[in-house]
């Protein structure tokens, strides 16, 4: 049975939204679209009635699930045939059923990094290449990717990211107004879909025909010389990595020259498109608030076309307004938390943001008892292999205590297709086991006194320098101001980070049990899209802390490292390590 889907017309609001899947659709080669929000903010409604706007050789829609296989993405071998006929032949996969469509995969952030590179690489090639089971072989594959994603539930590594060609933040505040029309329409289509999606039928068709309208003058718009540099300086301005946002303004202000009928792109369609663009690359110390969110002077709206008579009309600007940006999203009190002892009523409360760089301080060593997890893996399979209690299946020894995935492949080569196999065969185990170090930085006032924080980003630079030698993940929140930042985002350890600790501030108070509960959520997150990771906790902080944490253990291997610079010590780094259950270290000094 056919799914009844929401019409994409009639879903009340997310303007940016709507925009950014219009262009990816005008020009698929802007690349995926990325839709960060909430619950309840219609990402899969509109997701799932986007297929039904577009030209009718693009409808094809197919969704990734969490639990999908590389085997699954790109296709394998066909076993059937090989069993029947003995003969090797390739299965398609989900890439080759999307050609000329969406792939649509809900909570991306949730799929296995390795599948989402794969699907922006496929994504940005059109071409899907396996080399895989004794297979050689390629098919087109050329489709919009629609990620969506909850912020609450992990983020996505920052080469990912980029990736994207547009992102759009969603927000879940709504007006009374627009929280009534909102349920009336769900009870309208609710209680009778087939007249709902026929009232809004015509709507549908006219956004369909704009669409193939703008497909066919997309070739044709151009774009001059000032208006390419304007891009340029403003990506510069936005202090972006690579050339990649360039590229892809650029494709979007095409695609929006051609949706509002502009044979030449004009200042009007590149500030339209900023923020979906500069969204999800600004770097550090860049803001929606420091670019203007008004349309420029009338002189450039010259070539702006009359209001089309669709009733989903073309937006006369489609910058985004205040109202579609989320505002900073806020932790719920933890169970369990002790609100009269928050750390806002401190001292440091009321205390603003202050800077205190790594000025004349070398990396701190730390004397960190753990036995590298790595080693202790390859230990283990080491002795596996001594003992001769594996089990051989067709002349190769697979022991019960490695991991090994059946090799299907070579199993029934070497059985020449009979069944059952004469022998199992197995790929080859993989030794060693990804690490993730979590760095914790309390950045309250009170670790100003006697540049703690500056000694605290220090013993940083080492645990990151070491990370980087083992080639192993590296991320880091700081917790102060009374608020918890992400400021590095899970990724290879990089090999020079003293810039990025440098920009770190203190201030305010210690969330620490807002901290600790995000941070648990973030791990659980994390070992869903990575089987086996392992994890190594570092928590900073000079223990001015008067909350409980005994219910708030990390899992991995944590290590508090008090940073007071105190002969007798006021802060309860110990006893906050004792609850913890974790490792204490005194920062050296």
């Amino acid at each position: 049975m056919s799914r009844v889907k929401f019409p994409f017309t009639a879903v009340s609001g997310q303007s940016l939204f709507k925009t950014a899947l219009i262009l990816a659709a005008i020009n698929p080669g802007i690349g995926g679209v990325l839709v960060n929000g909430p619950r309840g903010t219609a990402k899969s409604t509109l997701a799932r009635g986007f297929a039904d706007i577009l030209p009718n050789e693009l409808q094809s829609f197919v969704t990734l699930p969490l639990s999908a296989t590389e085997e699954m993405l790109v296709g394998t071998l066909d076993l059937q045939l090989v069993l029947s006929e003995q003969k090797v032949n390739f299965k398609p996969g989900i890439l080759a059923k999307a050609h000329q469509g969406i792939v649509y995969v809900d909570e991306v952030n949730l799929l296995a990094d390795s599948l989402v590179d794969l699907l922006l690489d496929v994504s940005a090639s059109g071409i899907n290449y396996i080399e895989r089971d004794g297979i050689s072989h390629q098919h087109e594959s050329r489709f919009i990717l629609l990620g969506t994603m909850n912020p609450e539930e992990g983020e996505l590594r920052a080469q990912l990211l980029d990736r994207f060609g547009l992102s759009v933040e969603l927000s879940a505040q709504y007006s009374i107004n627009e929280r009534v029309e909102i349920v009336c329409l769900r009870e309208a289509f609710d209680q009778n879909p087939n007249a709902f999606i026929a009232k809004y039928a015509d709507q549908q068709q006219q956004l369909q025909q704009d669409i193939t309208n703008a497909q066919a003058l997309l070739g044709q718009v151009s774009c001059s010389l000032a208006l390419r540099q304007f891009i340029a300086q403003r990506c510069h301005d936005a202090n972006v990595d690579g050339l990649r946002a360039d590229i892809v303004w650029f494709k979007t202000a095409l695609a929006h020259a051609a949706w509002q009928g502009h044979a030449e792109v004009t200042k009007v369609d590149i500030l339209a498109v900023e923020e979906l663009v500069l969204n999800h690359r600004r770097n550090a110390g860049q803001s929606p608030s420091q670019y203007p969110q008004s349309p420029p002077p009338a002189e450039n709206n010259q070539h702006q076309p009359p209001p089309s008579t669709s009733a989903f009309s073309r937006p006369e600007s489609t910058y985004p307004q205040a109202s579609q940006f989320s505002p900073p999203s806020t932790l719920p009190e933890p169970a369990g938390s002790n609100t009269q002892q928050q750390s806002d009523s401190s001292e440091w409360g009321s205390m603003p943001a202050v800077s205190q760089p790594m000025t004349n301080i070398l990396a701190v060593e730390l004397p960190i008892k753990q036995q590298d997890a790595k080693k202790k893996l390859t230990d283990k399979l080491a002795l596996a292999s001594k003992n001769n209690n594996g089990a051989v299946l067709g002349g190769q020894k697979a022991s019960q205590n490695t991991t090994a995935s059946l090799d299907w492949f070579a199993t029934l080569v070497a059985s020449l297709g009979r069944w059952p196999p004469a022998g199992l065969r197995f790929k080859k185990a993989k030794i060693g086991q990804p690490i993730l170090h979590v760095i914790l930085l309390d950045t309250s006032g009170s670790t100003l006194k006697k540049r703690q924080l500056s000694r605290a980003k220090a013993a940083i630079m080492h645990i990151a320098e070491q990370a980087y030698k083992q080639r192993e993940l590296l991320c880091i929140f700081g917790f102060g101001n009374d608020a918890i930042e992400a400021v590095m985002p899970k990724q290879k350890a990089p090999k020079y980070i003293q810039h990025l600790l440098d920009s770190i501030t203190a201030g305010g108070g210690t969330p620490i049990r807002e901290m600790l509960t995000q941070v648990r959520a973030y791990q659980a997150n994390s070992q869903k899209q990575q089987d086996g990771l392992a994890f190594r906790n570092y928590l900073l902080t000079d223990g001015r802390i008067n909350q409980d944490v005994d219910d708030l253990k990390l899992t991995g291997h944590t290590v508090l490292i008090d940073t007071e610079d105190s002969a007798i010590k006021r802060g309860r780094g110990a006893e906050i390590a004792l609850q913890l259950d974790c490792e204490y270290l005194v920062l050296p000094t």
